[in-house]
């Protein structure tokens, strides 16, 4: 799910949907009003998913889409070679999910271990371990 919002209202560290993909802003530039048309904003994100870098160019005063960001817990059912196993603590809905890609994350992950969860678009990513 997402909404939409003014592009020019956004700033670095805002999340944005790029291409239908959740993304972080990292860059955000304005540009001022010319003689011939509004305001410009540029800006690059990084995907929450992929870590792709996308660029995005557009008038401010534009509507984007923001994703809606769920931030849950959950609890580490089973670890297999490429996917983690998860218990939602809220609702014991048990699902998989891809394995991290950061080695410091993917190093501390063990069975019982209670993990903070985003799900951004109906895809889910584990985000830090808590402790």
């Amino acid at each position: 799910m997402s909404k939409p919002v003014e592009l020019g209202s956004l700033r670095v560290g805002s999340y944005i949907v790029l291409d239908g993909e959740p993304c972080r802003i990292v860059e955000f530039e304005k540009s001022k009003p010319g003689k011939h048309g509004s305001a410009k904003v540029r800006v690059v994100g990084i995907g929450i998913f992929t870590d792709s870098k996308k660029s995005y160019v557009s008038p401010a005063d534009s509507q984007v889409d923001v994703p809606i960001i769920e931030k849950r817990s959950g609890q580490v059912i089973a670890i297999m070679p490429n996917s983690v196993q998860l218990m939602d603590l809220e609702t014991f809905e048990v699902f998989e999910t891809d394995m991290p890609k950061e080695e410091e994350l993917k190093n501390k992950l063990l069975q019982g271990v209670e993990v903070e969860y985003w799900r951004v678009l109906g895809r889910t990513k584990i985000m830090r371990i808590k402790s």
